[in-house]
């Protein structure tokens, strides 16, 4: 698009062209499906072999001597995530610290993507690389937060069956918290939980970074003298918003994990 194209739009054309997903399509014949967000999943890819990288490094170069920054700053990182999985999970941690940081890391990368100009990287891509649309923030897309949240979910039966056997499970299930003479209530009551807990992750993460991106292309939107001050101000605030919403996301994990793997029947 030219920079005659880009000026001639209305604000409601540029917001919407900054809302759109580099897709790809399928057509099934019956139907036509915007199957992947190629966006999307290449900026979650290229986060995570970032984090990967730094702590790759990191463990690569760690030392019983002085320890440099970037080892200093990793074993912060790790301390701080394994007292919060110490503080809630009572089971074994070997799988829960590790998966617990990368959720905080990943997710808190996801979230800085929001941070960068909006022009930038959507002009980069459609000048450079001729891409119509390009979106950078995963966390503002709500397939990216449900695939996240649909993990934590399917890890939530496994420390059910893990914790309580599936005899358990089915027993908790059917019987709690009013008895087995109330079953189809537990049940109801069970299943809107169960329900409840990956819809409220995805949907926390989802829409307060989406509400962020939004604010910063309604802020584009205005004349360049007039975005210093409202822009600077929402991005100093958004950045609280960043690392908030990345330890919220891993905090819920960790306890509903906790509470999946607590037998109750034992107290």
């Amino acid at each position: 698009m030219t920079a005659e194209a880009e000026a001639a739009k209305t604000p409601a054309e540029y917001v919407q062209h900054h809302l759109m997903h580099l897709s790809s399509s399928h057509d099934l014949g019956f139907i036509s499906l915007d199957a992947w967000h190629i966006d999307t999943l290449f900026f979650s890819t290229l986060l995570g072999v970032i984090f990967l990288t730094v702590f790759r490094i990191a463990a690569v170069r760690a030392t019983s001597g002085v320890p440099g920054k970037l080892q200093n700053f990793v074993e912060v990182l790790i301390e701080f995530v394994d007292n919060s999985v110490k503080d809630s999970f009572h089971g074994a941690r070997d799988f829960i610290a590790p998966f617990a940081l990368t959720i905080f890391c990943w997710v808190f990368l996801w979230n800085c993507m929001d941070l960068f100009p909006v022009d930038l990287l959507p002009s980069l891509g459609e000048h450079v690389l001729g891409l119509e649309h390009l979106r950078v923030v995963p966390s503002a897309d709500m397939s990216a937060t449900f695939a996240l949240s649909i993990s934590v979910f399917i890890l939530i039966f496994v420390y059910s069956f893990k914790g309580k056997g599936v005899g358990g499970f089915a027993k908790e299930f059917l019987t709690h918290p009013f008895g087995a003479k109330l079953l189809p209530f537990n049940v109801i009551l069970n299943t809107v939980e169960y329900l409840a807990k990956p819809l409220s992750l995805a949907l926390r993460l989802f829409g307060n970074l989406y509400a962020g991106e939004l604010i910063f292309i309604l802020i584009a939107l205005l004349p360049w003298w007039a975005q210093i001050i409202p822009g600077l101000g929402w991005m100093i605030f958004h950045i609280l918003v960043v690392t908030l919403q990345a330890f919220i996301f891993m905090t819920l994990t960790i306890v509903y994990l906790s509470m999946a793997h607590e037998n109750h029947d034992a107290h």
